[in-house]
């Protein structure tokens, strides 16, 4: 009779042989919709300040924490709530499932944000936004993990590279109404409540993405679950074949240890190296990530900009971030992924030097787009690279563990972008993106193992 771990390993293989077909990309769209929420809420951190500040809630002069602009604490209280949603909740990923605290994270961000719309205070709105933020942090590690194990070894770069399209559909969503809504107040209700108002709207889809998505037969099975995850796997194979015919008979992978995993196995060999690599990778990547995207409009008033011009400017910017992962989709799985993220790391250092350095409206637009699809490119690819280099049982609280160094590193840089940004304009910030993009070109560069068309269990040294 075959063991656990055989069985386990059966699964894994029966998962990595499947076809491109119309039923996995619907199981990658409907993750992705779940995602699209926490991107809209994420990105909304920069375009709806004029607007706070507009209202009186924020103080448009550096009157806030530290001396700092109020959007710097709001921008910290963001990330501060994803920080403790990965490095705190994320392991309830690996004991309670992925489907499971998929659904109950969506619930979590949609009821912090609908009590964030109507707060008065700049207190109140951080609060709130640090719960909010929880919830988001979970939600975003959990599907990683869940797309990392669903998808077949040959399509994971090009799942990841479509989930980011869907969710970066958020973004020029969000940059367009608040455009069109944060500088009035439709019926007397200022535009920013609006606009989180509809972010919530989330909840509405949570239970129909819940229905149509299995959990992870890669998790039942290393639960000893394993009828589930055969039924599971028998029911996607069924609508493959029904879709495209027969599938090709399996090939054996390497065989992972089934249970629940502890955290510490994170932080010791053959982990541990990777740990280190993924944790210095992710305090600096963050830094040219959210340095610029969070930051659009106040860098592009800084340049001379005005308060409409700037959030017109950032919407047509915005446009570009679901647009990048599409190019992105068509070499994905081509080439090695830790290169994608050295040549991402380079193009961000470069554009953002230049953008520092114009002043026209056209050149500020050009060089911003040129900054998102490099920013696009490291994005889709590091989220998919960290999340194959654990094996199932500890993946999520591993990818949990690495990612929180980004939210971390961002509280920070938070409050660093506004000193830069004040004390030595759009150049002192584009510089200190510089220098954050060159740790990354080290870190992986040198530290990164390939992955490239392995199985999970090969990647991982299960």
């Amino acid at each position: 009779m075959p063991t656990l771990t055989t069985d386990a390993a059966a699964i894994a293989a029966r998962l990595d042989r499947l076809p491109a077909s119309r039923h996995v990309w619907r199981l990658v769209v409907l993750l992705s919709l779940g995602g699209c929420f926490e991107f809209y809420d994420l990105f909304m951190t920069a375009y709806v300040t004029p607007g706070l500040i507009r209202s009186g809630v924020f103080s448009g002069t550096a009157k806030g924490l530290f001396g700092l602009s109020d959007q710097a604490t709001f921008a910290a209280a963001t990330f501060a709530g994803l920080f403790l949603g990965t490095i705190i909740f994320s392991q309830l990923t690996d004991r309670l499932g992925r489907r499971t605290i998929f659904t109950f994270s969506l619930l979590w961000y949609t009821a912090a944000t609908i009590v964030m719309a109507f707060q008065d205070t700049a207190i109140g709105i951080d609060v709130w936004r640090l719960i909010s933020g929880i919830g988001i942090g979970v939600e975003l590690v959990t599907i990683d993990t869940y797309i990392t194990e669903l998808m077949p070894k040959h399509l994971r770069g090009r799942a990841f590279a479509i989930n980011q399209f869907i969710q970066f559909l958020a973004v020029p969503i969000v940059a367009f109404l608040c455009y069109l809504l944060v500088p009035i107040d439709p019926m007397g209700m200022p535009g920013w409540r609006w606009v989180m108002l509809i972010g919530a709207v989330g909840a509405v889809f949570v239970w129909f993405i819940r229905a149509a998505v299995p959990e992870s037969p890669r998790w039942l099975a290393l639960h000893g679950r394993l009828t589930e995850a055969d039924r599971v796997t028998a029911e996607i194979e069924w609508r493959i074949i029904d879709e495209l015919g027969p599938l090709e008979p399996p090939s054996q992978v390497p065989v992972e240890e089934e249970g629940q995993g502890r955290f510490s196995e994170i932080l010791r060999s053959p982990y541990l190296g990777r740990t280190i690599m993924l944790s210095v990778f992710n305090f600096f990547q963050t830094i040219g990530f959210y340095g610029f995207g969070n930051w659009v409009p106040s860098l592009l008033a800084a340049q001379g900009a005005s308060v409409t011009k700037s959030l017109q400017y950032s919407f047509i910017i915005a446009i570009a971030y679901p647009i990048g992962p599409l190019i992105c989709s068509t070499f994905a799985d081509r080439f090695e992924r830790k290169w994608q993220i050295v040549a991402a790391a380079i193009g961000t250092a470069c554009f953002g030097l230049l953008f520092s350095q114009q002043s026209e409206p056209m050149a500020l637009i050009t060089f911003g787009v040129l900054i998102t699809l490099s920013n696009n490119l490291l994005s889709y690819a590091y989220h998919a690279y960290q999340a194959e280099l654990f094996p199932t049982r500890i993946r999520a609280r591993a990818v949990g563990f690495v990612y929180s160094w980004s939210r971390l590193s961002t509280v920070a840089t938070s409050f660093m972008i506004a000193f830069f940004l004040q004390d030595f304009g759009t150049i002192g910030v584009f510089a200190f993106i510089a220098a954050s993009m060159g740790m990354v070109v080290i870190a992986i560069g040198i530290f990164g193992p390939k992955t490239r068309n392995l199985a999970l269990e090969e990647i991982s040294g299960a």
